[in-house]
């Protein structure tokens, strides 16, 4: 197994990243930075614990009965403990897809936040009914979508419909309506943004189609996965000055802060994240990129979690400033995209 990549770090931070107080990271690590396959007995073990042990221990302690969070329906809010976000967390965690909790929360998730148009939509109000579709945005769907897709769920209808509005929506298909608030037009266009291409939400959206199979992939989601890539590579990757609205000179400092977990907030590994897994992570204008990344590695090969969420979770996934075994294990698996 070669991993030239190590050769840019100042250590190896393997050791720490396999260590048995994180199992949750301890199964990514073995999957992602050494190609483990999910039948490997170690991979196993490791999501085992993982279920038995915070943050998805706490998560799922939190949950309802009936699979939803805090409030029923489509939930949103609160920020971050509400339902969409619990699935959107619980698979960047590598939870188990089989899992009952986990299974309760996806179908209960798809009861309420499919919208009339197809997309994923949400609601703050406890009630229990279907998303409308001007809460359809690239971020949520994107974050949603990616969830479920990795939770197994490709073959649902329901995920087929938020898959196909995700394209058409992006490449601006006549058969998709767009509204005053959220998705306000073709090619990430956002209310959020000032009307304007949104490269967050064009982030969610390329991550999540990124896991549809590519055998898989409709001539409309090729070309919205052409499309956002042309987009994020239209500017610098290190500098993130993306279209920005009300008036904004400058990129909107979390671009720079890399953090875990991920909410609708993008940092610029995210985008380099999605970059490298559809395919351009030989691409010379991801190089600053990377060298940025490289430059805010401590002397053990390891980077701080930025953007922790502290307070705002069920738990605290972890500490804000410190030496992050989430941010490295992230980092490090775009490094190994990139130079091995």
């Amino acid at each position: 197994m070669a991993q030239g990549w190590l050769e840019a770090l100042r250590d190896n931070p393997l050791p720490w990243l396999l260590g048995e107080d994180n199992p949750a990271v301890r199964q990514g690590t073995l999957r992602l930075l050494m190609d483990r396959p999910l039948d490997d007995h170690e991979v196993a073990r490791a999501r085992i614990a993982a279920m038995q042990t915070n943050p998805i221990a706490a998560i799922l302690a939190a949950q309802n009965p009936r699979g939803y969070w805090v409030k029923p329906g489509p939930g949103y809010g609160p920020k971050y403990t509400g339902t969409v976000w619990q699935i959107i967390f619980l698979d960047q965690l590598g939870a188990d897809p089989d899992h009952p909790a986990v299974r309760a929360a996806c179908e209960y998730a798809l009861a309420y936040c499919p919208t009339e148009s197809g997309g994923l939509g949400c609601s703050a109000r406890a009630e229990e009914k279907p998303a409308p579709s001007s809460t359809v945005a690239h971020c949520l769907n994107g974050n949603l979508l990616q969830a479920l897709l990795g939770f197994g769920y490709l073959e649902d209808p329901r995920v087929q419909r938020a898959i196909d509005w995700q394209a058409r929506s992006i490449t601006g298909d006549e058969s998709i309506r767009y509204y005053q608030s959220a998705t306000s037009g073709p090619g990430f266009c956002c209310a959020a943004n000032d009307k304007q291409p949104c490269a967050w939400g064009a982030v969610k959206a390329l991550l999540a189609l990124a896991r549809v199979p590519e055998e898989r992939r409709s001539p409309h989601v090729r070309q919205a996965i052409q499309q956002g890539v042309d987009f994020l590579l239209s500017r610098d990757p290190a500098k993130a000055d993306y279209p920005m609205g009300w008036g904004n000179k400058k990129p909107n400092g979390s671009w720079f802060k890399l953090g875990f977990p991920l909410g609708y907030v993008t940092d610029l590994l995210q985008n380099l994240e999605v970059l490298c897994e559809l395919g351009q992570a030989k691409n010379a204008r991801l190089l600053p990129a990377v060298e940025w990344l490289l430059s805010l590695q401590d002397d053990h090969g390891r980077w701080k979690n930025q953007y922790a969420y502290n307070g705002k979770t069920w738990v605290d996934f972890e500490k804000q400033g410190q030496s992050s075994k989430w941010v490295t294990l992230r980092t490090c698996s775009v490094l190994k995209t990139v130079l091995q």
